[in-house]
């Protein structure tokens, strides 16, 4: 009586489920996987082109302006950034120094990847199309 209503309550959990658990019939479905081969999949091919698509010169150019804000905004992070070491290493306040260091060095590597991304992509779906 008891545990029954510990069990109702919560607090005790039992041994084993007060349902039946039924089997997952995993072993059954091998023989019908077994009956379709991967070889008789059709290939699959992928030739990106850009003028495929409507408005693919809109995306271009919206995607070329966002590039020259964020690197505008990174040259901006960098001026700001160097102006904070300066004042911080000068006044001697080493926590506004490290600020200004780690905003330049921030916004340079932020640079180096907006200003290298097209490459980067370039790169990774040459290396991806060697996948065999």
């Amino acid at each position: 009586m008891l545990t029954t209503s510990l069990v109702l309550s919560g607090l005790l959990t039992p041994a084993v489920p007060p349902f039946p658990v039924p089997a997952l019939p995993v072993l059954a479905a091998l023989p019908v996987l077994a009956a379709f081969p991967l070889l008789a999949l059709p290939a699959v091919s992928l030739s990106p082109n850009p003028s495929d698509l409507p408005g693919s010169n809109v995306l271009n150019d919206l995607t070329n302006g966002l590039g020259a804000w964020a690197l505008i905004a990174a040259m901006v992070g960098i001026v700001v950034g160097a102006v904070m070491w300066a004042f911080g290493h000068y006044s001697q306040n080493w926590q506004q120094a490290y600020n200004g260091r780690r905003g330049v060095i921030v916004s340079a590597l932020a640079a180096v990847l907006i200003g290298g991304a097209p490459l980067i992509i370039n790169f990774l779906v040459q290396k991806g199309g060697t996948i065999r």
